[in-house]
């Protein structure tokens, strides 16, 4: 460690990498890759000054786009790695976005990735290993839009299985690494601003609370404690009668039902009623980061590094969509209007001690806080009133969601080396070679969704039926007017592990022996308060008309005239308690033959148990206790699965056309299991889709046979080349199929359809354009394209589906990404143009003759630019969605959703020291 100081060329934290990629040299045919100042060289004799000094010069040519090719190489799977030079060269600002650019992988509603045409369900996340917690509200996925690309060093997908990771295993598993510990000091900061083309101008508001530019609720929007007291006190029952009734069992023999009422309305003062619509002028996007860090030296053993970021932004949104029905597109729609106010921020402190290069400890506490302040208004029309009527339908709504996650987390890697073996003093048999690895890490999170006063407000439109034109509004005579909603949710995970690595070296063959065991858990509770408030008749029609917040004014609710009821809302059975729990052991062999071939062979066990009960919140009496207590119902409520998953990966390493080629062949069999409340058979409202979900108690594990054939050439320009070939075979596929409902209402049910397949084929690769010319050495195209066909037979316990065989829900047939990159001589400018294109994915699936929808292609199209005035400062300026595209769903050639999200420009100053 004490030379490693003296050269200055490499600092301990470096020299412990380089000693974890010593393996290398045994499986590059000789060759060494190196990554320096991004530009991969492959190098046989040592570099001279002036060698090293071009190489840095020209090294930003490509750096983003080659950076951490080596590790690919590395990998005994595949594995696809997006580097944070590269995520920040296209401006992606959420790791969500970012990972787009990989291939096989597409983006869905902005927050969740599908991996070779497979849903998030059969998609994994971890942050920097481990299993970390989700705030959605009603599944194990992670919506991968909360993480800002400024914590991450880079991004991991593992496309093929191997027995050192869960056996939860589909589509991927995707690694958020973050960033590490500086090699000297450093410092940064950066200002950013930016609009959006549909955003500009007076957008929908109301009044919220003081704190709202900092992304959490003042306490404003909160359900009052007058409320809560009054449902313990009245045993939930608090509608007028069951209030008497209360009264009277206390004594009150006097009590009559006009007082009853009294006390109801009183109750309906406590909710947060300041909800008035209005149009407000809005700023431009703005956001700030900034890090420090340093390493220090303690002693000639001992090093110690500390990094330190945190980041905020705010920015408003306006949407405009139009969702129609398909058998009366002109007669029955929706047509919404919402704006929305978001405020992230993030905080990131890692530290990492090291002793000599045989130990290092890293520890890293994270802080995300991403909150959506929602106002919308919808005018709709459907079977009950249709446009031609001249009279239809608006809902009212705001929604203030603000959700967050905390991890805190330490790993550990250790070797056997020569300063343990001084160190312990003969405790180490000398058998144990000095490269055995010991690698731990233990991590507990915590995510939280708070949405405190949802509401929606119901109210009936006139309309000029020719126009369309709104010419009156006002709420509805109904006691549920006015739906109020508080939901919080906690999910907590505990993760740890531990890996032993044995490496053994004889005749030109290298082995390492692994093995290591796994515990996690996680404890999830979902609560949702619903309460309504309207008038059952009014005094006056002309209470209804106006702003929200005077229809449901002090005056207004206690006037005796007008008949407002206060009241529990729906079912209240949303709210439920889930946990799971995984052990696991695995064992690996990683067997390297005369630097040519490479077997990967290993199998893990899991035990897997989840609970998830239906929590009744306002449950007072044995008859409607809050959990319950029958045997069947419990057994039911749970699931248990234990099984070995096995995996073996198969490499060649030779010269074929390129300076280095790889040949890779993987098979596995892996697990997708039921998510939380879906092995109940309670019934929910889908917080995400709206949908009316049942859940099913018979449903069971999808089992996954995983294959996989790639070939990669790595040329010594820098230049490469891969194709892939993978096919996933399912049985009992876990899907949503649509189900029965009444009326206006939407259902769906989860089922374990037949059976899945998945045939795909990738290509991938990065060229220098150095072949058309002088200038065409500044230029250099990346890019990859992913063709795929999938199939979905849906069985016998699918309801009436109209389609028996079909595409896999959100899989498209084809996904395309290029990206033109240019990087001036002198250095001091770079510009990169970034396309990305989906096929027509299947969004929701036809029942009963009813036809299939689908997302229409969107061709995305981005520009970032970038200046370099000096070393330390970055200018940059990016537009998104060039083309203007809007994001269309079609149904039997109808166009039944439209939605416009509009030009982004944005434009950053960075100062880096």
């Amino acid at each position: 460690m004490g030379a490693s100081r003296e050269t200055g060329t490499l600092s301990g934290f470096q020299n412990f990498q380089q000693r974890n990629d010593m393996k290398m040299k045994n499986t590059s045919i000789g060759r060494t890759a190196i990554l320096l100042a991004g530009s991969l060289v492959f190098f046989q004799q040592p570099l001279t000054a002036a060698e090293m000094e071009e190489i840095v010069v020209e090294g930003r040519l490509r750096s983003s786009a080659e950076q951490l090719i080596n590790e690919r190489m590395e990998e005994e799977v595949v594995t696809d790695v997006l580097g944070a030079e590269m995520i920040g060269r296209v401006g992606d600002s959420t790791v969500a976005a970012a990972l787009r650019r990989v291939s096989g992988l597409s983006l869905v509603n902005n927050k969740f990735v599908y991996v070779r045409g497979l849903g998030e369900r059969y998609s994994s996340t971890t942050l920097n290993g481990a299993t970390i917690p989700s705030p959605d509200l009603s599944r194990n996925v992670i919506p991968l839009d909360i993480f800002p690309t400024s914590i991450v060093e880079s991004l991991s997908v593992q496309k093929s299985y191997s027995a050192d990771k869960a056996a939860s295993f589909g589509g991927g598993g995707i690694d958020i690494r973050t960033k590490g510990i500086p090699d000297d000091f450093t410092y940064s900061i950066e200002l950013s601003g930016g609009l959006n083309s549909e955003s500009t101008g007076d957008l929908l508001s109301y009044a919220g609370g003081s704190d709202d530019k900092w992304g959490t609720d003042d306490g404003t929007r909160k359900l009052s404690g007058e409320i809560t007291q009054a449902i313990a006190r009245f045993r939930g029952e608090i509608d007028p009668q069951s209030i008497l009734t209360t009264l009277r069992q206390e004594g009150n023999s006097t009590a009559t039902l006009a007082d009853a009422v009294a006390l109801n309305r009183q109750l309906g003062l406590g909710l947060n009623r300041n909800i008035s619509i209005k149009d407000k002028s809005t700023n431009p996007d703005f956001g700030i980061k900034a890090s420090i860090g340093n390493n220090f030296y303690i002693g000639d053993d001992i090093e110690f590094g500390v990094l330190a970021a945190g980041g905020y932004e705010a920015k408003w949104r306006e949407t405009h969509t139009i969702a129609r029905n398909f058998q009366f597109p002109d007669q029955r729609f929706e047509d919404e209007t919402e704006s929305t106010y978001s405020v992230d921020l993030n905080a990131i402190v890692t530290t990492g001690l090291q002793y000599t290069d045989d130990h290092k400890l890293t520890t890293t506490s994270l802080y995300l806080r991403n909150t959506d302040d929602e106002t919308a208004i919808i005018n709709f029309f459907n079977e009950n009133r249709e446009l031609a009527d001249g009279i239809g339908f608006r809902e009212s709504r705001i929604k203030y969601e603000e959700r967050s996650m905390t991890v805190n987390q330490a790993r550990g890697e250790h070797y056997i080396g020569a300063a343990t073996r001084e160190l312990l003093r003969g405790w180490v048999p000398a058998w144990i070679p000095e490269e055995t690895r010991v690698d731990w890490m233990y991590t507990q999170a915590r995510a939280n969704t708070s949405i405190p006063n949802e509401v929606s407000v119901a109210s009936e439109t006139t309309v000029n039926a020719t126009t369309g034109v709104i010419e009156n509004a006002g709420v509805s005579i109904d006691s549920a007017a006015a739906d109020y909603r508080f939901t919080d949710l906690e999910d907590e995970v505990t993760n740890y592990n531990w890996q032993v690595a044995l490496p053994l070296e004889f005749s030109g063959q290298r082995i390492e022996l692994s093995g290591g065991a796994e515990h996690g858990q996680k404890l999830r509770t979902y609560r949702q308060s619903q309460f309504s408030l309207g008038a059952l008749s009014v005094a006056n029609a002309s209470v209804l008309d106006g702003p929200l917040g005077s229809v449901f004014s002090d005056t207004n609710i206690t006037n005796g005239a007008n008949e407002f009821v206060f009241d529990l809302a729906g079912t209240n059975n949303q709210s439920y308690i889930a946990a799971t729990m995984t052990d696991a052991v695995f064992g690996k062999m990683d067997w390297t033959i005369d630097e040519t071939w490479r077997i990967s062979a290993g199998a893990r066990w899991e035990d897997y148990r989840q609970i998830a009960l239906d929590w009744n919140i306002y449950g007072y009496t044995v008859d409607n206790p809050q959990i319950t207590t029958d045997p069947v119902k419990l057994q039911n409520a749970s699931y248990q699965n234990d099984d070995i998953y096995p995996s073996v990966s198969l490499t060649y390493m030779g010269e074929l056309w390129a300076e280095v080629f790889q040949l890779r062949f993987g098979w596995s069999e892996t697990i997708v299991r039921p998510d939380l409340r879906e092995i109940t058979d309670a019934s929910y409202i889908d917080a995400r889709t709206g949908f009316l979900t049942d859940g099913n108690p018979g449903v069971l594990p999808a089992d996954i046979r995983n294959f996989d054939i790639r070939a990669e050439w790595f040329f010594d320009s820098g230049d490469n080349f891969t194709v892939t070939l993978y096919r996933k075979e399912i049985d009992n596929p876990i899907e949503f199929f649509e189900s029965a409902a009444s009326d206006t209402n939407r259902a769906r049910e989860i089922i374990n359809a037949e059976s899945g397949t998945i045939d795909g084929i990738e290509f991938e690769g990065m060229k220098s354009l150095g072949f058309l010319g002088e200038y065409g050495e500044a230029f250099f195209l990346q890019g990859n394209v992913t063709l795929q066909d999938t199939e979905l037979v849906a069985g016998t316990q699918a309801d009436a589906p109209t389609n028996q065989v079909r595409d896999l829900a959100g899989a498209s047939d084809y996904v395309v990404n290029l990206v033109l990159g240019f990087d001036s001589f002198d250095g001091a400018h770079a510009a990169t143009l970034v396309y990305n294109v989906f096929g027509d994915r299947l969004y929701v699936a036809g029942r009963n003759g009813a036809p299939d929808s689908y997302e229409q292609p969107f061709h995305a199209l981005d520009l970032t630019y970038s200046w370099y005035p000096t070393d330390t400062i970055t200018v940059k300026a990016k537009v998104q969605n060039l083309l203007d595209e809007t994001i269309r769903l079609e149904q039997s050639g109808v166009e039944v959703f439209e939605e416009t999200p509009g030009i982004s420009y944005a434009v950053s100053f960075n100062w880096t020291f």
